[in-house]
């Protein structure tokens, strides 16, 4: 009950300098807007940046062949280290934590026709589980490459996305035959679409893709471009790299401190620098956002300072009659509470609004699609108690140490 009257009381203080509410309530409505809205546009942001990133595959190693800059066991440096096949096996036997791995064979000198559409894309050659490691995805009605067309060395061919809509348009292209050179080939798949902004060969909606088998025997290449590895957890990724170079070091005679004779590309500790990048930007925001509340703050210290000036006979009263320092004090907290109260409930409500229409725009795959996550909340949610308090317990303290002699005379 006295906390009823208490909000009576304040309610029609409040309506007697109803412009000055009103100014103090827009700072908290454009403070709470503020670090809602620039959250939340991180949030999207970093969500479909990671998003993209995993189009490349999720936390995979990428090992490249390189050129030896030392000497090794009486063998000059710069010599070219050439892999093959069957390394992708003898490293999956080696090493434990190797989770899947699989070679590729990567050539651009072999155009796709479809009567006069003709297009150069990167035909790759790789085994069934590389759909699986870099996340490629068949429409439905299609298929990715298997085992019994690697073992039987068919001619069939998975085509990313616009390479389809380039060779057949709107058409179903399963089933159908397109000319690798000169080599009929039955298409037996097409990739989802997927967002990927980040490739070491060329983007997987503008690649062909058919079995290793086949693509060695058409082509006759005895070296591959490079082996994809994906560990049994992310963490051991570094201590995968240096068996790699342990194992492959005693193979090809080079010395496993040469981190030259082999390029390696962890995209786990290139996805950690982002995660790390975008988790300095979102807490760059949200200082940015709670400066801009801590203006709104002040203004609600400053109207309760002037409230507990105007009310200074009424506090003596209370004082006098036996209210206790405890209840001035829990009265003023209550009334900037409830102020902060009214304007982050408008601030939130405005900043959903804002929100949902932004993410009606046409802009996800530039920026992303501004979302309100677990953190987010919670983070506006403390800046928010954090200036309630603050806002609150000096005006509320001037009042509850107020001398009752001293507010009767005033």
């Amino acid at each position: 009950m006295i906390a009823f009257r208490d909000i009576g009381e304040f309610i029609r203080d409040l309506r007697a300098q109803k412009l000055r509410t009103f100014l103090t309530i827009f700072g908290i409505i454009w403070g709470t807007v503020a670090i809602i809205v620039l959250l939340a546009f991180g949030n999207g942001f970093q969500k479909q940046t990671m998003k993209t990133m995993r189009g490349l595959g999720d936390s995979i190693i990428l090992l490249f062949p390189g050129q030896t800059a030392k000497p090794y066991m009486g063998m000059g440096k710069e010599r070219w280290i050439r892999l093959r096949e069957e390394d992708a096996t003898l490293l999956e036997n080696e090493i434990s934590l190797i989770k899947q791995i699989s070679p590729e064979y990567s050539t651009w000198n072999s155009p796709v026709r479809l009567k006069t559409k003709v297009k150069n894309p990167n035909i790759t050659g790789i085994i069934p589980i590389y759909a699986d490691m870099r996340n490629i995805i068949p429409r439905q009605g299609s298929r990715f490459i298997s085992d019994l067309d690697m073992k039987l060395k068919r001619r069939v061919i998975f085509l990313g996305d616009e390479l389809a809509t380039f060779l057949f348009g709107e058409a179903d292209p399963v089933g159908k035959y397109v000319s690798v050179g000169r080599t009929p080939f039955l298409v037996i798949g097409v990739m989802v679409h997927k967002e990927q902004d980040s490739s070491y060969n060329s983007r997987d909606k503008d690649r062909a893709f058919i079995p290793a088998s086949t693509f060695a025997a058409l082509f006759g290449h005895a070296y591959i471009n490079n082996i994809v590895i994906k560990p049994v957890h992310p963490i051991f990724s570094p201590k995968i790299i240096d068996q790699i170079y342990e194992v492959l070091g005693k193979k090809y005679r080079f010395d496993p401190t040469d981190r030259e004779a082999l390029s390696i590309w962890d995209t786990q500790e290139f996805q950690k620098m982002v995660w790390y990048i975008f988790l300095g930007m979102n807490i760059f925001m949200g200082i940015i956002g709670a400066f801009t509340l801590t203006v709104g703050g002040i203004g609600v210290a400053n109207i309760m300072y002037v409230v507990v000036q105007e009310r200074t006979k009424e506090i003596g009263i209370k004082l006098s009659v036996g209210a206790k320092k405890r209840h001035i004090l829990g009265q003023f907290f209550l009334e900037a509470f409830f102020i902060i109260f009214i304007g982050a409930t408008i601030g939130v409500i405005i900043s959903l609004l804002l929100i949902l229409a932004i993410s009606m725009l046409p802009i996800e795959e530039f920026v992303g699609k501004p979302s309100i996550s677990w953190w987010v909340a919670l983070a506006a949610i403390a800046v928010l108690g954090a200036i309630g308090f603050i806002a609150g317990l000096f005006p509320a303290r001037k009042a509850a140490n107020l001398d009752v002699i001293d507010c009767l005379r005033y």
